[in-house]
């Protein structure tokens, strides 16, 4: 489990085939700041960009570590098929603090950047997210973008998606890889955990009454 708190910014060095086919999937090599890596052992999960991953091999002297992901995973997310930077979180611990809120690290669909731009001392990210997950985003809900645990402003229903908005405070943009995103850039996106629960309740109840 994670919070959405990003604990570092990292960078996909390498990508590497697991084989010839596209039925294989990708080895990746994260470099990441210096001493990140000092208590995380080999099989800890840490989450790439929202998406959680087994660290299958480690070299803490040189920052870096190494995950295999597989052609499933990688059709599910973006940004874990090329080099770049990548947000980080380490899984929680019991006696961690909620900073964010709770987040499983499994991405549930892919949204689309359509506006990324400053207003004041903030920054507007409007994400244009799949018809499927509409019912799961609320005024002041929670939802994870590329592993951030964010705070929804505005839901919009459109013919082609869910409009949802927000606003980034500056020590977000700085503090993550958030601050590469432009238009039309594609983004890793976890709904809240207790909206999943409430909807099949939901649609359990729903049933047993029909």
């Amino acid at each position: 489990m994670f919070t959405g708190i990003i604990t570092a910014v990292g960078r996909i060095s390498e990508v590497r085939d697991l084989g010839a086919t596209s039925a294989h999937g990708k080895q990746l090599l994260v470099h990441t700041p210096a001493g990140y890596l000092d208590d995380v052992a080999l099989g800890d999960s840490i989450a790439i960009n929202g998406a959680c991953m087994t660290a299958t091999a480690i070299d803490a002297s040189a920052g870096s570590f190494a995950i295999d992901i597989s052609a499933e995973s990688l059709a599910r997310t973006s940004g874990l098929e090329r080099p770049g930077p990548v947000n980080l979180e380490k899984a929680l611990r019991a006696n961690d603090r909620l900073g964010g809120h709770i987040v499983s690290g499994h991405v549930d669909g892919i949204g689309t950047v359509s506006q990324f731009e400053p207003v004041g001392e903030s920054w507007l990210l409007c994400i244009l997210a799949p018809v499927g997950l509409a019912k799961y985003f609320a005024y002041k809900g929670s939802i994870t973008i590329n592993g951030v645990s964010l705070t929804v402003n505005q839901v919009e229903d459109l013919p082609q998606g869910c409009a949802i908005s927000i606003n980034l405070i500056p020590h977000t943009v700085q503090n993550t890889a958030l601050h590469v995103l432009a238009k039309g850039d594609q983004v890793n996106l976890e709904i809240d955990t207790i909206a999943r629960y409430v909807e099949r309740m939901l649609s359990i109840d729903s049933g047993q009454k029909g």
